[in-house]
């Protein structure tokens, strides 16, 4: 009878042995599956400020993110370069937008906070409206025209015309790239041009004002106004990558300090292959196109 029990007993054990094994691979993938889920899901939201000429970009792609990745919000605004490298040093974005360097408009020990993602290559235009019968200029006759020099279409061999000017705000990344690579850094004269906040505006007023010149990223650039040759090469993809066409600059997406989470996850999508074929679509340049460099 003894023997009878302790079998029993035996048995008894082997069960409880094997519940145990079963609830421990239970628990075991009971563990894991959250783990697998919130590795995979992306959420919350950010917002990304700055340059208008990379706002068409980071528009779509936003969108683009944001369709994937139903549980994230990215909030996207423009408002210049200056005003993007500004918030996100003052940490009221999450990320700055600029066509220009950090240190080209804040102090240096502001700058070094801050750590660059390069996303993109933009070339600029200089823009006429579509019946200034000028379709060339030299770089020194855009600086005369820029600086109050040339005043006149019929200078330059077109109609007795008055030059209006079209500028940006001393916010604008696009102003100070113009500034720097199609003005040889020289003051435009004050007072005799009009300003507009933004490149959707200055592409409408160009548009809309006989006469008019200004200056636009090809992201922008369309049917409605002209771009001129400069020294008699076109602003095109080409030119750009290969340095015969001088005014362009990098597209910059700056954070404070490095990224986290969401604004990770989105910069990384940024320099996606997923994104290359917008980059395209919209006027821009990969990096990996380019055959020159800059520094600054």
């Amino acid at each position: 009878m003894f023997k009878g029990r302790k079998k029993i007993a035996i048995v008894i054990a082997i069960l409880l042995a094997g519940l145990l094994v079963i609830a421990g691979c239970g628990n075991k993938a009971a563990n894991q599956a959250p783990a697998d889920n919130s590795g995979s899901e992306i959420s919350g939201s950010i917002t990304a400020a700055g340059s208008s000429a990379l706002l068409p970009l980071v528009e779509e792609a936003a969108a683009q993110f944001m369709s994937k990745n139903p549980n994230a919000r990215i909030n996207v605004q423009a408002g210049g370069s200056g005003t993007g490298l500004k918030l996100v040093s003052e940490g009221s974005v999450d990320i700055g937008n600029s066509d220009i360097f950090a240190n080209e408009k804040l102090d240096a020990d502001k700058a070094k906070e801050l750590v660059d993602h390069k996303v993109c290559v933009v070339g600029f235009a200089t823009v006429v409206n579509p019946n200034v019968k000028v379709d060339n200029v030299t770089k020194q006759q855009l600086i005369d025209i820029f600086t109050g020099k040339i005043t006149n279409w019929k200078e330059l061999g077109g109609d007795d015309q008055k030059i209006v000017i079209i500028n940006r705000p001393t916010s604008s990344g696009t102003r100070a790239t113009f500034k720097k690579y199609a003005l040889n850094g020289q003051e435009e004269a004050q007072g005799i041009a009009l300003t507009e906040e933004n490149s959707g505006a200055i592409k409408k007023v160009v548009a809309d004002t006989p006469g008019s010149i200004s200056y636009l990223a090809l992201s922008y650039v369309d049917s409605s106004v002209k771009a001129l040759k400069l020294e008699g090469e076109e602003p095109t993809k080409e030119n750009i990558t290969s340095g015969k066409y001088p005014i362009w600059s990098y597209e910059h997406m700056y954070t404070k300090g490095e990224p986290t989470g969401l604004t990770k996850a989105f910069l990384d999508y940024m320099v996606s292959d997923e994104v290359k074929p917008l980059v395209e679509q919209l006027g821009y340049i990969a990096i990996s196109d380019m055959k020159v460099s800059r520094d600054n």
